[in-house]
């Protein structure tokens, strides 16, 4: 619920919904789980894999860059590297480092910013479409952009699809931005080329901005059916200038280095060159020790396909085990469950916890009623983050626990 605040500040503040690991803590409030049990996390989406040497290697050897301020527009050794990275991931034929790569303190500061940055909210009725469930960076940049946001209800019924034609002519018109989340977050569902394609040519129709969030799209379990990025579809459909498209990126689960805070923004030359005025003004840049860490790091591929294979073992083999007692599916990407509970979804992480010390996210936190329903209700996330051993224990406790239900 939206909480009062000091007339002082932005009004905005108090439409602020608690955020879901807040819920949580509140939900947990009395419980004591078994001691002999050790705590097992598997709620936030928080990489736990090993930072790989040479990438700590190089941030270590060039923390001399602390002595110098950065510029805002990053490295062109920085943006070589990602535009570099894009062509070879995504197909691209040429990515301008200069005009159509902004370096940024990972995705979700971006994600936030870019919203402050395109909504015109002197225009009446200014909206943003969300999907629904969400990361819930999307409903508070809008809020705090003094737009209003639309949900997308993201159900089982249609695979999780979304399906751009359920929202009506007069709401689009007051769309100016369009957040979309693929691999996403909690679905793990992929958008696929014709959901692209309908979506860009709304964005045509009715001059709407898309951000497309991308920061699990090298977690997949498939080679040769890769996650579609939103630069590689717009250049597939013709939109070689990826007019009104910028994708978000970052190395936190890629390179599994969430704590260096380090990511970037691609696409539309035009829309960019506004956010780095815009970024110009907000102060976030990324540090010069960070930047070069960076650069290796986009340069290589090797970690990151030992990364997919230990993520590949853990989901073949929990799987199967929990699949016993729960409807579980490996997702087409990313590192989540997104199961559908016996108990409700409060209720059944509750007493998982207070049980069997095992810590799951209520999908409920992750969605807002929209259309009479709340698409997360009845749902758990998973987050698949821990290490094999660890996670087979929580697997193992999961299944004790869903036996005795």
């Amino acid at each position: 619920m939206p909480r009062a605040i000091c007339a002082k500040v932005n009004p905005n503040l108090a439409r602020l919904q608690t955020y879901p690991f807040e819920k949580l803590r509140a939900l947990f409030t009395g419980v004591t789980p078994p001691a002999e049990l050790k705590p097992i996390r598997l709620s936030i989406g928080e990489p736990q894999h090993p930072t790989p040497g040479f990438i700590r290697q190089t941030l270590a050897d060039n923390l001399g860059g602390l002595s110098s301020y950065p510029t805002t527009a990053g490295s062109d050794a920085l943006r070589g590297a990602i535009a570099h990275w894009l062509e070879r991931r995504y197909g691209l034929p040429q990515v301008d480092p200069a005009t159509q790569v902004i370096p940024v303190n990972g995705t979700r500061e971006a994600l936030f910013a870019f919203a402050q940055c395109v909504i015109d909210a002197s225009r009446p009725g200014a909206k943003v479409l969300c999907p629904n469930p969400f990361y819930q960076i999307y409903e508070g940049a809008t809020l705090l952009a003094g737009a209003e946001p639309v949900f997308l209800n993201n159900l089982p019924e249609n695979g999780f699809g979304s399906d751009f034609d359920a929202i009506d002519a007069a709401t689009w018109r007051d769309i100016q931005l369009v957040y979309v989340c693929s691999p996403g977050n909690p679905t793990g569902r992929l958008l696929t080329l014709a959901e692209w394609k309908r979506l860009f040519e709304l964005s045509d129709r009715h001059g709407f901005v898309i951000a497309a969030d991308e920061c699990y799209s090298e977690i997949y379990f498939d080679d040769t059916a890769k996650p579609i990025g939103a630069l590689e579809a717009a250049w597939r459909l013709g939109r070689t200038d990826f007019r009104n498209v910028v994708m978000f990126s970052s190395l936190s689960k890629r390179s599994n280095v969430p704590g260096m805070r380090s990511g970037f923004v691609a696409g539309d030359a035009d829309i960019l060159r506004e956010f780095l005025r815009y970024r110009t003004y907000h102060g976030c840049v990324m540090s010069p020790s960070v930047q070069a860490a960076s650069v290796v790091a986009w340069n290589d591929e090797a970690h990151v396909e030992e990364n997919r294979r230990l993520y590949r073992d853990k989901f073949a083999r929990i799987t199967p085990l929990l699949a016993a007692q729960l409807p579980v599916e490996v997702p087409e990407a990313g590192f989540y469950y997104w199961v559908r509970t016996p108990l409700p979804d409060t209720e059944f992480a509750r007493r998982l916890q207070a049980e069997y010390n095992v810590t799951v996210l209520p999908g409920s936190y992750l969605a807002r009623e929209s259309g009479g329903i709340n698409p997360g209700a009845g749902f758990v996330r998973i987050a698949l983050v821990a290490d094999t051993h660890e996670c087979l224990e929580a697997a193992g406790r999961i299944i004790d626990f869903c036996k005795n239900l």
